[in-house]
């Protein structure tokens, strides 16, 4: 059974496969996309040593199984006119997380949303065009969500993007 692909091309958690092992063919293709994410199918095949068909079918099981969530460019946030970022931790009520995580996603500028362990329940990173948006955001946005009982904010004031790079090993060897 394919999965289903939400409008966002996002993949519906409840609705993929289970996850199927993955051999070294698939790994190299991961690694090759991972760091170039245009990289043609032709040009996939040959540095992996497979049929242009076979590049082709791989990369559309590893869309369909979950594996590949998507294909996005790799955005300096400054540079396209968000020069305040942060980091905001959150503590919620208990049990909120999926009425939470809805809203935030809607929030402008959100940009990546964690459920984690610790002295807070979860992690938001947002970039805004400047600090009185971020400002606007936290108090006005967030900290109105009923089930948000505390916010912290961290401001980022340099940030390093450690994508993958050819030169640096990644976890899919």
């Amino acid at each position: 059974m394919a999965a289903e692909q939400m409008a966002d091309g996002v993949v519906d958690p409840g609705r993929v496969p289970p996850a199927r092992p993955l051999d070294s063919t698939d790994r190299a293709i991961l690694r090759i996309l991972r760091t170039d994410g245009r990289a043609s199918i032709r040009s996939v095949a040959e540095r992996v040593h497979v049929s242009r068909a076979n590049a082709y079918a791989r990369i559309n099981r590893l869309v369909e199984d979950g594996v590949i969530r998507g294909f996005s460019a790799r955005v300096n946030h400054e540079r396209a006119g968000q020069a305040a970022s942060a980091y905001i931790t959150l503590k919620i009520v208990q049990n909120s997380w999926r009425t939470v995580r809805e809203q935030l996603q809607a929030l402008p500028g959100a940009s990546h949303i964690a459920l984690v362990s610790g002295d807070f329940d979860v992690l938001l990173l947002v970039h805004t065009p400047d600090n009185q948006a971020l400002r606007e955001l936290v108090l006005t946005r967030i900290q109105a969500i009923p089930e948000v009982l505390s916010t912290r904010t961290l401001l980022v004031f340099e940030e390093t993007d450690l994508g993958p790079r050819p030169d640096r090993p990644t976890e899919l060897t």
